[in-house]
């Protein structure tokens, strides 16, 4: 199920995928943060610029855990930076948003050396990191600034509470399963169950965000929220894709395993997802 805005014209530009290379970002009063470019614009050209965050529950991954979607999007045409996010317990809620919204900023302010003139900006991330994504997308509409295209998330951690058949099919009514777990590490408090920012599925407010793509596995055991999330999404008006991938097997597993070819066999049909959304996205407001 999906809606989807006419394709701007603007976005056939698209950087070459190939390039990686690994940088550190200086932010003010915060140490330094490890993150991975990936992608390299033509000469002239304008593509989309990407901030992304890997999965992992809070609580593990790093760079390479996000190196599969990063290079799925840099495929689809854009630069992207996939950001080496503090992990809970040693880096909480919000920490983790604060410092990927302060890398949001610096992202803007290199956007016409990375991107070109004009480029639009998007969020991205799978899992936990869907969860970032969500966040910083609210912060950035909370804070006015900086202006975003659109957010892309996969199999998104979104609300604690949810208890919704996928994640009960998923854990097997396991009480202590690795996503409450990493839930428990990252909240720290039970006041931070209440935050928007720490709970995107439970935000009260979603108007104004930016046009979204949610993409889920049939099994996922985020498949449930993602989709209701999608849906709230769509009622507070924002332009939403959505789909439900039934080739995805071992979702969302199989989107930050390093040994992973990323997606399997749905790699090329959420390479184009990507693609899609990319051109239809309109100039951020």
């Amino acid at each position: 199920m999906s809606s989807r805005p006419t394709p701007h014209p603007a976005a056939a530009p698209v950087a070459a995928p190939g390039a990686e290379t690994d940088i550190r970002i200086e932010l003010p009063d915060r140490e330094p943060v490890a993150a991975r470019l990936y992608g390299q614009r033509a000469r002239g050209a304008t593509v989309p610029l990407v901030l992304h965050f890997h999965g992992g529950t809070f609580v593990c991954g790093d760079l390479d855990n996000g190196r599969n979607v990063a290079r799925l999007l840099a495929g689809a045409g854009a630069v992207v930076v996939s950001l080496d996010y503090p992990l809970a317990p040693k880096a909480p809620f919000p920490e983790p948003i604060e410092v990927g919204y302060a890398a949001l900023e610096w992202l803007y302010k290199q956007r016409v050396k990375m991107a070109g003139k004009g480029a639009r900006m998007f969020l991205a991330g799978e899992e936990a990191g869907g969860n970032l994504a969500a966040a910083v997308a609210l912060m950035a509409r909370d804070r006015a600034h900086p202006p975003l295209a659109g957010q892309i998330l996969l199999s998104p951690m979104l609300d604690p509470c949810a208890g919704t058949a996928s994640l009960r099919k998923a854990s097997g009514d396991t009480p202590n399963c690795r996503w409450a777990s990493g839930w428990q590490e990252y909240l720290a408090c039970p006041m931070n169950t209440t935050h928007p920012y720490a709970v995107p599925g439970a935000s009260l407010r979603l108007a104004q965000l930016a046009p979204t793509l949610v993409l889920v596995g049939q099994d996922d055991a985020m498949r449930d929220e993602g989709m209701n999330f999608a849906r709230r999404l769509s009622e507070a008006g924002i332009p939403v894709t959505r789909h439900v991938l039934p080739g995805a097997d071992n979702w969302p597993d199989a989107l930050y395993e390093p040994e992973s070819s990323g997606c399997a066999a749905c790699e090329a049909t959420v390479q184009q997802h990507f693609r899609e959304f990319f051109s239809a996205a309109p100039p951020p407001h």
